[in-house]
């Protein structure tokens, strides 16, 4: 059987590699659009910045198990076209949120109505959730099966999840461009433009992939088999706290970049006092490319060096720059690379503290891979199962930023970062201890209990 899959991974796979970092970098494109659109959404609620990208990312909660199911009975293929359709409605209600329902309240938060435009927007943003967990159901297994697996499959990986922060990085950028200054009087029907792009975005991208080869390794698996497990992942310690590791860590990934562009934007603290918003966006930019250039640069140092040492040194230095960023008075300045439609590309005097934490991306560029590879070491017939848990756990990038920015709007933004350390911690104690598979008594491999036909 391996044989086969094999021959399946070999044959023009060039262009459905193509296709998978493609979807890669529509991840990072449908993530990153939740934070700038929040600073819009602050103006009229200010505790909403990060809860458009908590619904994207509560999906991944409902979604992540289905979606592993949906990839079994459709095929990859289809999952990703329905993952592009998905993602096209997604986008159409935010915007018909800036469009119908403004003047429409539904309830109440602390004695302020909140109207119907927000819920029509949060509606939006969970449907997206939906569509980016799906694509990565797809490009995961896709990338390692047409990498050939072991190390050349996750080779591949790091080379798609590079993919990934390109489009992170020119995602803020590009937004920042479109949304310009923000003031009390802009809307989301003021970005309409950026929502249609990205509409086109799907569509495009829909109309792309309908058209590429792209193998179906269950179509050619022959025979079932039904394999006996005694056990599941959740047996394995180490396993356990490596998904309280992926939890922690998506927060940590989203939370630095997304109460950043909120800090900058907020003129009253950062003390930029032109395009602030459009500078955030570009500060932000920073960090995505960063955290490109980490990735890249562990896919060639990988073989050599051991996920557990890469996650040592990764959180302990970002601890560094963190808590240095959280003691640094906002007066003290450096110029940093932003972009604005009436100045062009420009430096702008930024406190130091965003400099520090744009650095961090390149401790938080090779965590994932790190964690997951810690996690599921040892694991045998219960991978699969493993992975599809860890995919439900992607929802720490909505939960965590979200009580980031509640600490934000109650104590401050630097001094929020303070639950970022507090994770950080968490990922070096498991790269020390928790990540030791201390049940090396449980039987891992496949035990088959019965053939079953191709017809079931």
């Amino acid at each position: 059987m391996k044989k086969k899959e094999n021959n399946i991974a070999s044959k023009g796979n060039g262009v459905a590699i193509v296709a998978m970092f493609f979807l890669f970098a529509m991840i990072s494109f449908v993530t990153n659009l939740a934070a700038p659109l929040g600073t819009i959404w602050k103006n009229s609620y200010d505790w909403s910045g990060m809860v458009g990208n908590f619904m994207n990312f509560l999906a991944y909660l409902i979604m992540g198990i289905p979606a592993g199911t949906l990839l079994v009975k459709i095929g990859y293929k289809k999952t990703a076209l329905w993952a592009m359709a998905v993602g096209a409605i997604g986008i159409f209600f935010q915007y018909l949120s800036g469009k119908t329902g403004a003047e429409t309240p539904v309830f109440e938060v602390n004695e302020a109505p909140v109207m119907l435009n927000f819920i029509i927007y949060l509606l939006g943003a969970f449907i997206c959730g939906f569509s980016v967990c799906m694509l990565n159901t797809v490009v995961n297994p896709m990338l390692n099966m047409l990498g050939g697996g072991g190390n050349r499959g996750n080779q591949m990986i790091q080379l798609g999840s590079s993919f990934n922060s390109l489009a992170g990085t020119l995602t803020p950028l590009f937004v920042g461009m479109l949304i310009g200054a923000v003031t009390k009087d802009t809307s989301i029907s003021d970005v309409s433009l950026l929502l249609w792009i990205a509409m086109a975005v799907f569509i495009v991208a829909f109309v792309i992939i309908s058209f590429v080869s792209i193998p179906e390794p269950h179509k050619h698996n022959g025979d079932h088999k039904k394999v006996k497990y005694t056990h599941s992942a959740w047996s394995f310690r180490h396993t356990v706290l490596g998904v309280v590791g992926i939890f922690f860590y998506v927060g940590i990934e989203v939370g630095i970049p997304g109460v950043l562009i909120f800090y900058l934007s907020d003129s009253s603290v950062s003390g930029l006092t032109t395009n602030a918003t459009a500078v955030a966006g570009a500060v932000a930019a920073i960090y995505w490319l960063l955290m490109l250039v980490g990735r890249l640069s562990s896919s060639v140092i990988s073989s050599r060096v051991s996920s557990r040492a890469q996650l040592i040194v990764a959180s302990a230095i970002a601890i560094i720059l963190i808590v240095t960023a959280i003691f640094m008075p906002s007066t003290i300045r450096v110029s940093m690379p932003a972009y604005s439609v009436e100045e062009g590309f420009s430096l702008a005097l930024v406190p130091i503290s965003a400099l520090l934490l744009v650095l961090s991306g390149l401790c938080t560029s090779v965590m994932w891979g790190a964690i997951f590879n810690l996690a599921v070491e040892g694991l045998g017939k219960y991978t699969a199962q493993a992975s599809g848990i860890f995919m439900m756990m992607v929802v720490g990038g909505g939960v965590m930023p979200l009580i980031q920015n509640a600490i934000a709007n109650s104590v401050g933004y630097m001094a929020s970062y303070w639950l970022v350390i507090g994770m950080l911690a968490y990922l070096l104690y498991y790269a020390f201890s928790g990540s030791k598979n201390v049940n090396k008594d449980i039987p891992v491999d496949e035990e088959e209990l019965e053939q079953i036909p191709d017809s079931i």
